[in-house]
C-alpha cells in the first residue's frame, strides 16, 4: 500500500537527527516489496521514494539491515526528505525477509543479488549510495570492494559508513580474547527482538538485564546463551567454536582484504569510545594507502550515540558529489581532541607530525623515558575473582583511581608533565611478561592522572597467550620464561595537559567485556577448570617492558581548530 507524507510526524523529525530542521521534499512509501535472491529466497524491501521532481537526481540510497526497517537507524524517512530514493531491506531471516539469519554468512551474496535487482527498477535514479551503522555498515562493505573489481556496473557509487567494521571476528576474538560483553549481549538484544509486542520488548529493554548479568559469570561459555534465551543461539555457538580468525567460518564473512579494492567515494564517522573504533580507523588506512582516503570523523561518542552528525554529514557528503553542493568542511579529517574539548581539522589521520616516544615501565611504579636497571613486577590473577572491565568503549572516560588500588592490577606513572603532551594515533605497549598458568591475558590501559588524583581511562587493549585461537601465533619464551608480547592499545587523540601525568595499568582482565581467561589453555567454549595464576612482568633484558606512544607536534603541525 501506498501512503503520501507531506510532512514527517515528531516521531520521525526525531529519527532525523542532526539534518536539516524540515524536509525539501514530500515522500511516498511502498512497503513490503519483495526482492529475489539468487537462491529463490525472496527478501522484504520497503521503497520510499521523494514526490516531484528532485533535480538534479540524487542517488539511490541503499540500506539493509537485521533490525527491521521502521527503526531510527535506517534513517530512511530524512534521507528521503532530502530528495534521495531510499529502499530498506530487512536481511535473510529478519523482518519478515525470507531465510535464515546467518550472521554476516550471507551478506555478500544478497547484497550483490540487491544492487543488481536495484539497478533494473524504474525508479533507479541513475546511481547508488550505501548508508548505515554498525551492522549496517557491515552489509555496505561485503558488497563494494567485490563488486568494484568484479562488477563494477552494478557496484555502489558511494558509501557512508558510521561505527562499524569490515571483518566482525576481529572484534569478536580481539588478539585471542573473546568479546563476551558485546557477543552475548548482541545476542540477547536480537533473541529480545523475537518477543512478540513493541511494549513488552520495550520494557524488557528499560530494565537492568539481570539474565545478562548472571550469564557473563557462566562457565563454560558455551552454556551463556542458554542462560540468557533459554535456548542455544546456533551463531554464539558457532562464534565461541571458533577461535581462530584463520578458520574457513571468519575467512570467508571477512571483507578486509577487499577494502583497498573500493573505488568508490568513502565517508566514515566513528567515535572514541566506539566498540569497532580500531578496525575502522584501519580500514581507513588500507584506503588512504590505496590513493583513496575516505571522509573521515572522529568525535567523542560510543556506539550509535544520538550526538554524532553522522546523519547530516552523509547527506552532504552526497549532495557534494553527486549535486554539485560546496565542500561541507575545509579538511578531510575532522578529529575531537579529548582532554582539550577541541575539533581540530587534520589533513590525514594519524596527523601529519606524529613521532613515536618511548615509555619504560620501571619496578618501582615508575613510568619514564629512562631505560630501567632492572628488576620484576608480579602480581596474582584470579579469574574466580575476574578483573572487572572499567570504562572503554561505550562508557568512556571512568575514573579507575579504585580500580588501581587492587590487587591484581599493577600501574606505572610518569612524573608531572612541564608541558602538554597529545597522543594521537594507536599506541603499542611491548611487554616481557611469564605466567605460572598455561594461558594467560595481558590488558593495558593508558591514563590520564589528574592533579586532584582523578585518574582518567584514555584507551587500552588486550592480547591473549597459550589460547586455542593463538596457538601458532605466540612468540617463542626465552631462557627465562619470559615472552616479549606487542599488546596495540585502541587509537586516542587525547592532550594530557602540563602537571598531568600518563599512567600505565598492566592486568590480566576485563571481565565481562572481554570473557575471563580460565588459565587452562583448553577451548574456551568448553572450559570449565579455572587456574589461579602468578604474573610477572620483566624490566630487564635487551627489550625491557615498555609504552611506544604516537606523540603529536600539536600547532607545529600547522592545523586549524575547527569551533
Amino acid at each position: 500500500m501506498t501512503s503520501l507524507r507531506h510532512r514527517l510526524s515528531g516521531r520521525l523529525r526525531r529519527v532525523r537527527r542532526h539534518a536539516s530542521p524540515e524536509p525539501s521534499y514530500a515522500f511516498s512509501v511502498r512497503r513490503r516489496l519483495r526482492v529475489p535472491m539468487d537462491d529463490g529466497v525472496d527478501l522484504v524491501a520497503d521503497l520510499y521514494l521523494p514526490v516531484g521532481p528532485v533535480e538534479p537526481p540524487l542517488p539511490t540510497v541503499v540500506v539493509r539491515s537485521p533490525y527491521g526497517r521502521h527503526g531510527s537507524l535506517t534513517h530512511a524517512p530524512a534521507l528521503a526528505g532530502e530528495g534521495f530514493p531510499v529502499l530498506v531491506q530487512s536481511c535473510r531471516g529478519t523482518g519478515g525477509s525470507g531465510g535464515i539469519f546467518r550472521p554476516q554468512l550471507d551478506e555478500q551474496r544478497d547484497g550483490m543479488a540487491t544492487h543488481r535487482w536495484v539497478r533494473r527498477q524504474p525508479w533507479f535514479t541513475g546511481a547508488v549510495a550505501t548508508h548505515g551503522e554498525s551492522y549496517l555498515g557491515y552489509t555496505q562493505w561485503a558488497v563494494a570492494g567485490r563488486m568494484c573489481r568484479d562488477d563494477p556496473g552494478n557496484a555502489p557509487d558511494a558509501l557512508c559508513l558510521n561505527v562499524t567494521m569490515a571483518d566482525f571476528g576481529a572484534v569478536t576474538w580481539n588478539n585471542g580474547a573473546f568479546a563476551l560483553g558485546g557477543s552475548l549481549g548482541w545476542s540477547r538484544r536480537m533473541v529480545l527482538r523475537g518477543v512478540r509486542g513493541a511494549l513488552v520488548r520495550a520494557r524488557l529493554a528499560r530494565r537492568p538485564d539481570r539474565k545478562l548479568a548472571e550469564a557473563f559469570d557462566v562457565l563454560p561459555l558455551s552454556r551463556g546463551d542458554t542462560a540468557v534465551a533459554g535456548r542455544p543461539i546456533g551463531w554464539y555457538q558457532d562464534w565461541l567454536a571458533h577461535e581462530k580468525l584463520s578458520d574457513d567460518y571468519w575467512t570467508r564473512q571477512s571483507h578486509t582484504a577487499s577494502v583497498p579494492d573500493v573505488t568508490a567515494p568513502v565517508y566514515m564517522a566513528t567515535g572514541w569510545y566506539d566498540i569497532f573504533l580500531p578496525w575502522q580507523l584501519r580500514n581507513y588506512a588500507q584506503l588512504a594507502a590505496a590513493g583513496r582516503p575516505p571522509r573521515l570523523t572522529i568525535g567523542p561518542w560510543g556506539h550509535g550515540s544520538d550526538q554524532s552528525p553522522f546523519l547530516a554529514e552523509s547527506i552532504a557528503f552526497l549532495k557534494e558529489h553527486f549535486a554539485g553542493a560546496p565542500a561541507a568542511r575545509p579538511a578531510p579529517v575532522r578529529a575531537f581532541l579529548t582532554g582539550a574539548e577541541q575539533w581540530h581539522d587534520l589533513p590525514a589521520w594519524p596527523p601529519p607530525g606524529t613521532a613515536a616516544q618511548r615509555w619504560y615501565l620501571h619496578p618501582c611504579g615508575l613510568l619514564d623515558a629512562a631505560v630501567p636497571d632492572g628488576g620484576s613486577t608480579r602480581y596474582t590473577y584470579d579469574p574466580d575473582q575476574p578483573t572487572p572491565a572499567v570504562g572503554g568503549p561505550g562508557p568512556g572516560p571512568v575514573d579507575n583511581g579504585a580500580h588501581e588500588r587492587r590487587a591484581d592490577v599493577v600501574v606505572f606513572r610518569g612524573p608531572p608533565l612541564d608541558h602538554a603532551v597529545v597522543l594521537a594515533g594507536e599506541p603499542i605497549a611491548r611487554v616481557r611478561f611469564r605466567s605460572t598458568a598455561a594461558s594467560a591475558d595481558v590488558f593495558i590501559r593508558i591514563c590520564d592522572v589528574h592533579p586532584d588524583g582523578r585518574s582518567m581511562g584514555v584507551c587500552d587493549g588486550i592480547r591473549r597467550i597459550g589460547g586455542v585461537g593463538t596457538a601458532g601465533s605466540d612468540p617463542l619464551p626465552d631462557e627465562d620464561g619470559f615472552v616479549e608480547l606487542e599488546v596495540p592499545l585502541w587509537p586516542a587523540f587525547h592532550r594530557f595537559a602540563a602537571g598531568h601525568r600518563v599512567a600505565v595499568q598492566v592486568s590480566s582482565g576485563a571481565h565481562p567485556r572481554y570473557a575471563r581467561n580460565p588459565g587452562g589453555g583448553e577451548p574456551a567454549a568448553t572450559a570449565t577448570t579455572t587456574v589461579r595464576a602468578r604474573q610477572e612482568i620483566s624490566h630487564a633484558g635487551a627489550h625491557p617492558s615498555r609504552l611506544d606512544l604516537p606523540v603529536w607536534g600539536g600547532p607545529a603541525a600547522n592545523v586549524s581548530t575547527a569551533a
